[in-house]
């Protein structure tokens, strides 16, 4: 067949899964979804510009990727926390006005948003009410008898309330058993009378989470028609479709925080959209970014919100796995540090590892994540010497955006790690935040002297005391993604990024090992980069309690394909078709009477060879890693899902012309540095002036827009192909 013929068959087989969406969007009605049929009607306008926006603590990050062009556009503004809608409409006006565009230019929009995140952390989701079996009521107050803080944890512990209150919980008449099959039937005409009184009570979203009803989810659709019956504007959740998995305490959680979060993310989502249509044109495609790395539908972002908890985070882990894969490494730590805190994960062969649960404060919910820890250690981080200890300490209070570290000159006052990089002449007074925002010597010097004062040292030393403190908090999150599962922080490269990554990553590498430090190309908005290079992601799953030995390999794979398909039919419906669809299946497993599990990706080809031999060998391996030790047990499987993702986002950045070593033509000023309790002599540099193949000598300071690299004495800064700055030790052989 020529080329021109399958060209055609692909364009009638995406016109095909336009053409069902369409249908199912006339058929629900709404809004929303009305303008969505519109949009896929006219269709995208071609114009190749599509957009990331990442809504940090301090800053908002936005990228433009022109793909006709191979351009990019960055800008950094300061965040709104009131509003972050504020702030990515004010990084929109400001990045078409660096580009010379209009708004109308844009055609998709990628969004990575802490509102879900936010809403958890600041108790200030919905008033959630909640249908369980009866007999289940106390569900979430039992939860799983786990108090943390070791063997005198429950002295100190202060137990916090679930989210769903038990006076606004009520129980349903009826019961599944674990086949799915009914033991005692819906009584419709009590749980209606329940229903009027539960939706009467104030109750801003209802959570349905009937005993065994991930096997057999009948009653809880009846009681969510009824409800909406009643009530039809209040959003319901029920356990099956947002987690059809066993558990009874997660599973139902999970539901309540989807419950939470679901009406304030539905307003921001929902109003973001209107706005991004009234600006952009009613056929601006809007994606929000997933905890697990993928990009979602707004729509679906707005039904399922519990699956944006970590969506920030995730956008970094995007942006870096891209950056990997440009400058061919396969195994990093991503260090994102901003203004208010640092993320850390860890990347292994290109795949970023994940966890099936997801941990926001004191809410623990079973939803897929990228294996992100954070520690309140940014920017804005407050640095003090408490009276009783005399001793420093940094964070984690921080300043935030609002008034911000002491040199921000917007207010501040407090001494933050900002202030202390100020000082030592990491980040030089030339230097300009976002591009327009001016940095304040005086100040920075102003709030650190009052550490130094409180313990009796020079300015320089009480800076460095400073940095070398919140490097080392940050130095513990890099352990635990790494050391603590398994794997030598001195086998992978350090990825260091966000607005203030690339001041400690070259001083992180240096106390875990991880050679060389990379610096991406606009490492400030590098989350952008992810929200803007990642793809559409859906996922089904089935919980399944066998012994291995009870089953096949030929039944497990009619399953799992069963799966696939209805994975597949939810991309198809927001125009991904089935050839443009990737797949790969997760298998929760264990061994027999164990109470954990672990789960093993594989691909349909990799089963296909080695079926379920192979992923009994894959969770030895694992365990083994994780736990030092495997078991010649019997393996029970616990769960099967399908993962399938849309077709990548691909964007090639056109490399620039190769140069020698030379890098003084990028020279912009000669400074001093601080570093190891003494003064150097440095130079600072113009990022954009850098060719790939320049070698930049440390001690150094390397300016550009969204952020400010240090490199340190005795090491060295080689530009890669593709404009990554690679540091290394000048005395290490540089083998990868």
């Amino acid at each position: 067949m020529s080329g021109t013929d399958d060209l055609i068959r692909q364009y009638e087989a995406r016109l095909a899964a336009f053409e069902e969406r369409l249908q199912k969007i006339e058929t629900t009605g709404g809004s929303a979804t009305a303008a969505l049929s519109q949009q896929r009607r006219s269709g995208p306008r071609g114009t190749g510009l599509r957009l990331g926006v990442d809504v940090g603590g301090t800053f908002t990050d936005l990228l433009l990727l022109d793909e006709k062009n191979g351009r990019t556009f960055t800008a950094k503004v300061p965040s709104t926390p009131a509003d972050s809608s504020i702030g990515v409409l004010n990084g929109i006006e400001k990045i078409c006005k660096t580009a010379g565009i209009s708004t109308t230019d844009i055609t998709e929009v990628l969004h990575g948003t802490t509102v879900a995140t936010n809403t958890v952390l600041t108790n200030s989701g919905a008033l959630v009410g909640l249908v369980t079996s009866k007999g289940y009521r106390d569900t979430l107050q039992i939860a799983r008898s786990f108090v943390p803080g070791g063997l005198g944890g429950w002295v100190i512990w202060n137990k916090t309330e679930p989210l769903a209150p038990l006076e606004l919980t009520i129980e349903a008449n009826e019961r599944m058993d674990a086949q799915g099959n009914v033991l005692v039937p819906l009584d419709e005409a009590q749980i209606r009378k329940d229903l009027k009184t539960l939706l009467k009570s104030g109750i801003e979203a209802l959570t349905i989470a009937l005993f065994n009803g991930y096997t057999n989810d009948a009653h809880e659709r009846r009681i969510a028609e009824i409800a909406q019956e009643i009530a039809p504007n209040i959003p319901v959740s029920t356990s099956a479709a947002v987690m059809p998995e066993m558990y009874e305490y997660e599973r139902t959680e999970t539901t309540v925080v989807n419950s939470y979060v679901r009406p304030v993310v539905e307003k921001y989502v929902d109003n973001l959209q209107a706005e991004l249509r009234k600006r952009m044109g009613s056929d601006v495609l809007l994606q929000i970014l997933r905890s697990d790395g993928g990009l979602s539908s707004a729509q679906a972002a707005m039904e399922h919100p519990v699956n944006l908890l970590m969506s920030g985070p995730a956008g970094g882990v995007s942006g870096a796995l891209w950056i990997a894969k440009q400058a061919d490494f396969q195994n990093l730590l991503t260090f994102d540090m901003g203004g208010t805190s640092t993320d850390v994960a860890l990347i292994q062969n290109g795949v970023a590892r994940t966890r099936r649960e997801t941990r926001v404060g004191d809410v623990t919910v079973r939803a897929p994540s990228i294996d992100v820890r954070t520690v309140g250690a940014g920017g804005g981080s407050i640095s003090y010497v408490p009276e009783l200890t005399k001793a420093l300490r940094v964070g984690p209070q921080s300043a935030g955006a609002d008034p911000g570290p002491a040199a921000y000159n917007k207010g501040g006052e407090e001494p933050t790690v900002t202030d202390a990089n100020v000082v030592l002449g990491y980040l030089p007074s030339g230097a300009k935040l976002g591009g327009d925002m001016e940095i304040s010597h005086p100040k920075a010097e102003a709030a650190v002297k009052k550490i130094a004062d409180a313990i009796g040292t020079s300015l320089e030393d009480a800076a460095e005391g400073i940095i070398r403190i919140v490097n080392e908090n940050m130095c513990g999150a890099l352990r635990l993604v790494s050391v603590e599962q398994g794997y030598d922080p001195r086998d992978f490269a350090l990825i260091g990024f966000g607005g203030a990554g690339p001041l400690h990553a070259n001083a992180l590498s240096r106390l875990v090992g991880s050679w060389p430090t990379i610096i991406p190309p606009g490492p400030g908005v590098l989350c952008a980069y992810g929200d803007a290079t990642t793809r559409l992601r859906n996922e089904a799953t089935q919980t399944y309690v066998t012994p291995v030995s009870n089953t096949s390999d030929a039944e497990i794979s009619r399953m799992l394909k069963e799966l696939e398909e209805s994975a597949g039919q939810d991309l198809a419906a927001e125009g991904v078709s089935a050839h443009e669809q990737d797949v790969f299946y997760q298998i929760d497993i264990r061994y027999k009477g164990q109470g954990m599990k672990l789960t093993v990706d594989v691909s349909p080809k990799d089963f296909a060879r080695d079926g379920l031999a192979g992923v009994a060998s894959s969770f030895d391996a694992e365990h083994e890693q994780l736990f030092t030790f495997a078991l010649d047990a019997e393996h029970e499987l616990v769960g099967l899902r399908a993962v399938v993702q849309g077709a990548e986002k691909n964007f090639i950045n056109t490399e620039g012309a190769k140069a020698g070593k030379d890098a003084s033509g990028a020279r912009v000023m000669a400074t001093k540095m601080y570093a190891d309790a003494g003064w150097h002599d440095a130079y600072i540099y113009d990022r954009s002036k850098l060719k790939p193949g320049n070698e930049v000598q440390g001690p150094a300071v390397v300016t550009e827009m969204d952020s400010t690299s240090v490199i340190l004495p005795d090491h060295v800064g080689e530009i890669d192909d593709v404009g990554n700055i690679l540091i290394w030790p000048t005395s290490h052989n540089r083998n990868r």
